[in-house]
């Protein structure tokens, strides 16, 4: 029987964070796809196509540039709305706090967040935090125009510890502008989640070795849910912030479907 902490869904959504293109879901919508599952991994507004296509048209793209954390949210939520079923969500970085938000209007299965930027009232104090982000919130500068993580923030924020030839390869690969407009939203009340409301079931999984969102802002995300009768799990591994498409991928996304099973509803 159907229980708010059961998993009956066999739709995944894959929701993409910051920076980065929405084509780095390819190698785990196989995996779960392999397991019998049906997966989407949207784009954000205005971040269709190839990353060096997105890179080209930094900073004028005034559409991306207009882009809102509001609009964001909504965009997911729509999306996730007109599927056949509530999908379990997957989400990184900022796309972990989509998922949380969406997680708490009841728009989901389930939700896995993947080193999860965290809802307004969570404070990241942590140094490495704010230096991964200062450029991204374009204080003193034009919100008219996108945001490129240099390679040398990218350096520390997503790929600390992987050789220089990887760091420029993840680069290449996955790097596209950002609209500053989102970012400062993250600080404001339409990041703001319920904490105390129950929930279908929430991992929350963290990275050791993670610059921009550390374990330990995770952990604080995670202790503040309140409803003891909701599945909510906590999960660290030895990554950085590129979990998503590191050699060892799989072996998170193992955990994940191996987490997901765990509470399939019989």
């Amino acid at each position: 029987m159907k229980t708010i902490n059961t998993i009956q869904s066999k739709t995944i959504v894959f929701v993409t964070g910051a920076f980065v293109s929405n084509r780095g879901w390819a190698d785990w919508q196989k995996y779960f796809e392999e397991k019998g599952y049906t997966t989407y991994a949207p784009a954000w507004p205005h971040k269709e196509g190839a990353p060096a296509e997105l890179r080209s048209n930094h900073p004028n793209n005034r559409a991306l540039a207009d882009l809102t954390i509001s609009e964001l949210i909504e965009h997911y939520a729509r999306f996730v709305s007109n599927l056949p079923e509530k999908p379990i969500l997957i989400g990184h970085s900022f796309g972990g706090l989509i998922s949380q938000i969406l997680l708490n209007r009841g728009l989901a299965a389930s939700a896995i967040v993947l080193h999860s930027v965290p809802p307004q009232g969570v404070i990241p104090f942590e140094f490495s935090f704010l230096k991964s982000t200062w450029g991204a919130l374009g204080l003193f500068t034009s919100i008219k125009k996108t945001y490129l993580m240099p390679f040398e923030t990218w350096q520390f924020a997503f790929v600390n510890g992987m050789s220089l030839a990887d760091q420029k390869k993840a680069y290449e690969d996955s790097t596209i502008p950002e609209s500053k407009r989102v970012a400062r939203g993250g600080l404001t009340s339409a990041a703001r989640v319920d904490f105390k409301k129950a929930h279908a079931p929430l991992l929350m999984v963290a990275g050791k070795n993670d610059n921009i969102i550390p374990a330990s802002l995770n952990k604080r995300n995670f202790n503040r849910y309140a409803d003891k009768n909701s599945v909510t799990d906590f999960k660290e591994f030895d990554n950085n912030h590129y979990v998503v498409n590191l050699p060892n991928w799989k072996e998170t996304a193992s955990y994940v479907n191996n987490w997901i099973e765990s509470h399939r509803a019989a």
